[in-house]
């Protein structure tokens, strides 16, 4: 990364409440939300907004989530949230969160309403439509634990002694046989960008291609262990360092990470624009 990346990305960066003591205001206040410009690693990547090699969605999950009735009797609700993958900014965590919490002693006329507000506010701060379904009859969910698709490579025995994001563990890893095929893993790990907390993930892998050889693949996904990046930044770096080393018509990537603060998040990018996004709870989340 070069000095004026770096120097870009700490003027970005440096006015978000993570990773910094904050209040946590109990009455509505959207001013919460931060964004953080998509710009930054795609920058890094060589990805042009006007010519973006992937489509896909951020999908949030929202676990904690309350309000109060025009009689002052609490409210609770789950919800997903869906962030275009072009939008102009992503949606910093830890400002979500607050920006969530801030709900909780503020009344609102019915579920419809809050749904608006949180699809409002999104869209404002991450540039783009944010579409945002919100549940507040939890009764009449039975949410079930699901399981990814597809060969799960884990339990490949390999010896490992990179844990640095490194690339060219993939060299070489397109084989000569075409495939389709569907892989997945639940050793990615990376950390976050700003406090180094560890983010806890799945991911999920279709291609079309070059058949990848499935050691190699393992062996770069564990190489995410000690780097520092936003979820959505690691699944896009994923996507382009595979469709880089190997020959491939048709990619998906799909990761599933653990929740923090009662969000989760799961970004996709994928070559397919009408690619379908299945919100499968693991049991992890």
């Amino acid at each position: 990364m070069s000095h004026s990346t770096l120097y870009d990305q700490d003027l970005a960066l440096k006015d978000l409440s993570l990773g910094k003591i904050t209040e946590y205001k109990c009455h509505y206040d959207k001013t919460l939300l931060q964004g953080v410009p998509r710009s930054l690693n795609r920058n890094e990547l060589s990805l042009k907004a006007d010519a973006l090699p992937f489509y896909g969605v951020d999908l949030w999950n929202i676990y904690e989530l309350s309000w109060l009735n025009n009689k002052g009797k609490p409210v609770v609700a789950t919800g997903v949230v869906k962030v275009p993958y072009d939008s102009e900014f992503l949606i910093e965590s830890k400002s979500f969160k607050l920006y969530l919490n801030s709900f909780n002693q503020s009344k609102f006329d019915s579920v419809e309403a809050v749904q608006e507000v949180l699809s409002n506010d999104l869209s404002e701060c991450a540039k783009k439509t944010v579409e945002v379904t919100l549940n507040a009859n939890l009764d009449t969910v039975v949410d079930k634990l699901g399981a990814l698709s597809g060969i799960n490579i884990d339990e490949l025995d390999i010896e490992v002694d990179q844990y640095q994001l490194s690339p060219n563990l993939l060299n070489g890893i397109g084989l000569n046989e075409i495939v389709t095929e569907t892989l997945h893993s639940n050793l990615l790990k990376s950390n976050c960008l700003i406090t180094s907390q560890p983010d806890w993930g799945s991911v999920e892998i279709t291609y079309t291609g070059q058949r990848l050889d499935h050691e190699k693949l393992l062996r770069y996904l564990i190489s995410f262990r000690q780097h520092n990046e936003f979820h959505e930044q690691c699944v896009e770096r994923i996507f382009c360092d595979l469709m880089a080393h190997a020959s491939l018509n048709e990619l998906t990537v799909y990761a599933r990470y653990t929740r923090r603060g009662g969000l989760d998040i799961n970004p996709l990018r994928s070559t397919c624009a009408s690619v379908a996004t299945h919100n499968i709870r693991l049991v992890r989340q």
